[in-house]
Parts: structure tokens; sequence; C-alpha cells
């Protein structure tokens, strides 16, 4: 009896045993999966428009990036609509030394890669995953595709900002900050040096004449005495070789001659019918 009784616990010690081996090769087995897909994590404000679509992405890095996205993009838009055009007119190129030089941007080669799709879609050019905020596709460009970043040649244009006046790009509906004249003058030293890197004056006549467009264009308006406005040379030319606010003060030009031409015949026509109806009485 007792022996039957010391193999039926043997049994069961054994039985046990081989269980809680099963649960750990198991848990083992799981493991993988479950770090991998924590690694991958969830980008914000995806739209998963194909779910058995799998990405393989590089394991993020700890680097981090101290350049700010939004004025880089103020200053590479103020860049190619108040700079550029002009720039092109003379046919100069620009050095690679100069800050202005597309390949110095940090983030060129990723906004490049933003499809505009709809009014809420937006496409990321590299895994073509689809966000409904153009935030949550620069947070993905931040989180998965960072390591696509020029770190060791590009610069960030955001640094740029104080020259060329982003503040007036982004808050352009808000009211004018007071000046502070330390940073004015930060600025405009900032700028005047921006001018003498990309355009040297020895460089040729239209590096010299760029340089004095550049510090009119930008430099001048450093000031706390209001005297100056930024962008006084105005901005991107159309078809006709005009600015936009050129074009639009030609267009109303061109309407305010039409009133006046409506206006003028319809005054001449009025005169036209009283002289007509004042010689039909008269003629009685």
């Amino acid at each position: 009896m007792f022996s039957s009784l010391w193999k039926e616990k043997k049994e069961e010690s054994s039985r046990t045993m081989e269980m809680l081996l099963t649960l750990v090769l198991f848990c083992i087995l799981l493991q993988p999966a479950r770090v991998s897909s924590t690694s991958q994590g969830i980008d914000q404000g995806y739209i998963d428009s194909n779910a058995g679509r799998t990405l393989q992405q590089e394991q993020d890095g700890n680097h981090q990036i101290h350049c700010s996205r939004e004025r880089s993009r103020a200053a590479q838009k103020i860049i190619q609509e108040y700079l550029m055009p002009f720039v092109e007119k003379e046919k100069y190129h620009i050095s690679r030394s100069c800050k202005f030089h597309p390949d110095n941007d940090l983030y060129r080669d990723q906004e490049q890669h933003k499809s505009h799709i709809n009014i809420n879609e937006w496409q990321c050019g590299y895994c073509k995953k689809i966000f409904y905020e153009e935030k949550y596709l620069d947070q993905h460009f931040d989180n998965r595709h960072s390591n696509l970043l020029n770190l060791n040649q590009s610069q960030c244009l955001a640094d740029l900002c104080g020259a060329l006046h982003c503040d007036i790009e982004i808050n352009s509906g808000l009211k004018k900050s007071k000046c502070n004249p330390a940073a004015a003058a930060r600025n405009k030293h900032l700028c005047e040096s921006l001018a003498d890197s990309c355009f040297p004056v020895n460089d040729g006549p239209a590096a010299s004449r760029l340089h004095e467009f550049f510090l009119h264009q930008f430099c001048d308006a450093h000031s706390c005495t209001g005297s100056r406005k930024p962008f006084s040379r105005g901005r991107r030319r159309d078809e006709k070789g005009n600015s936009t606010v050129e074009a639009h003060h030609s267009n109303w030009q061109k309407e305010k001659t039409i009133l006046m031409d409506r206006s003028v015949t319809f005054g001449s026509s009025r005169f036209s019918n009283t002289f007509r109806m004042h010689s039909k009485f008269t003629n009685l």
C-alpha cells in the first residue's frame, strides 16, 4: 500500500514538472514576438490602408535631433519665395558653403518625401503610410526614418530664422511683439554674415548685386525704429515677371480702370439721354 501511494505521488510530481517545463518553453517561444511587436510601436495618426502590409524598420537610434522642423520649414519657404527667384534671375550659383544651399537643409529629403493627397491625407514617400495630419507624418519621420537624415553634412535651417524673419511667416495673424534692441542687433549681425558668405562682393557683378539685394530684403529691417519692413523687394514672380504683390496691385489697377470706364460710360449715356429728352421738349 505504501509502495502504491509513493508511486502515485511520483507520477503526479512528474506530470507537474512536465507542465511547468511546457509552460516555460511556451513563454520562451513567445518572447521574441512580444519584443518585436513592442519595438515597432504604433504611429499616431496612422490610417491603416493595408493591414496585411509589413514594414521592416531598423531599430530606433538613441540620438536626438534638436532642430525645429516647423521653423526650418518656415525658413525654407522664405528662402524659396523671397530669395531664390532673384538668385535664379541673376543666374547665380550658390556655393555649398552657403547655408542656403539646398543640400544644407537637414529636413530637405524628408520634406520631398511628403505627399498631400487630400485634405486629411498625408502620405510618407518612404513607406507609403498615410496620416490624417501633417504633424503626425512629421512625428512618423522622427520615429521611423530619422536614420535617413544626413546629420554630418546638413545644417538646421531653423538656426537662420532670426535673420530671415521666420516669426512673420509663422505668426502672420498675431500681433507683433515688442522689439528687443539686443535681439535685433544679433539678428542683423547674423543676416549680414549670411550676405557676406553667400554673396561675396568680390565674386562678380551678380554676387555684388545679390549682396546688396539681400541686405535690403532681409537685414535692413532688423531695427527697432520700424522704418524698414522685411521683404521690401517682393517675392516669387509670376509668369509675366511680376511679383505676386505687384500682380495683385496690377490687377486692382485694371479693375479700378474698368470700374471708372463703366462709370464714365454710364454717365455719358445718361447725359446723352437727358440731352435727347431736352431737345424733344424744346422742339415741341
